[in-house]
């Protein structure tokens, strides 16, 4: 079973309507032991990365997530903030740890020295190249971004890069964990392709 980890922060209802258009059988939850069932996990995120990991701590996930990402190896794939919160650190709301499944930081986007405004909100042409869960997607198609925060990675990953003002993480791969900055359930075709890529094991 798939299940979408729902921590009230947004986009969990688009996301289970794409997985439920691409016939996906998923669950929806935040229940410590529909996670712990799961064979895959998709972790959406909209909102404050330090509201977000303290509600993670609260619920007991951020350490039942860690044994099941990093010790059994379940697939995760982590979509706008989710993917922030691999992150050992994020600055926003003061700063906090994430779950260190990445090492790097997330830090304000760069965007805004150079006088761009933020959040940054839009379609943006994605350069991914030789990155497996794009498959039949056709490089530099455009994918659906609203995020004032990126994040820089600190140890070789593969990655994806979209550009607003400077070149920025649109998506991350450390084997078994997959993160992307854009919203593939707001995507549309190349949105779609990717999380069906993902949940049929192609990454």
């Amino acid at each position: 079973m798939i299940t979408v980890i729902n921590l009230g922060t947004g986009n969990i209802a688009s996301v289970s309507r794409a997985l439920k258009y691409l016939k996906i059988p998923h669950a929806v939850s935040d229940n410590p032991g529909d996670v712990s069932k799961s064979e895959k996990l998709i972790f959406p995120g909209v909102g404050n990365f330090f509201e977000v990991a303290a509600r993670l701590k609260a619920l007991g996930l951020d350490k039942l997530l860690k044994d099941k990402v990093l010790g059994d190896k379940v697939p995760i794939l982590g979509i706008c903030l989710g993917m922030q919160l691999f992150a050992g650190f994020g600055e926003e709301g003061g700063g906090t740890e994430g779950l260190g499944f990445i090492k790097g930081r997330v830090l304000r986007h760069r965007a805004s020295q150079h006088g761009l405004r933020l959040p940054h909100i839009g379609w943006n042409d994605v350069r991914f190249g030789d990155f497996k869960v794009f498959s039949s997607i056709n490089d530099n198609s455009c994918f659906y971004f609203v995020h004032s925060y990126e994040m820089i990675t600190d140890e070789p990953v593969t990655s994806a890069f979209s550009n607003y003002g400077v070149d920025f993480l649109a998506a991350v791969q450390k084997g078994h964990i997959l993160g992307v900055q854009f919203h593939p359930e707001k995507s549309q075709e190349p949105g779609l392709k990717l999380l069906k890529n993902f949940c049929e094991g192609r990454f």
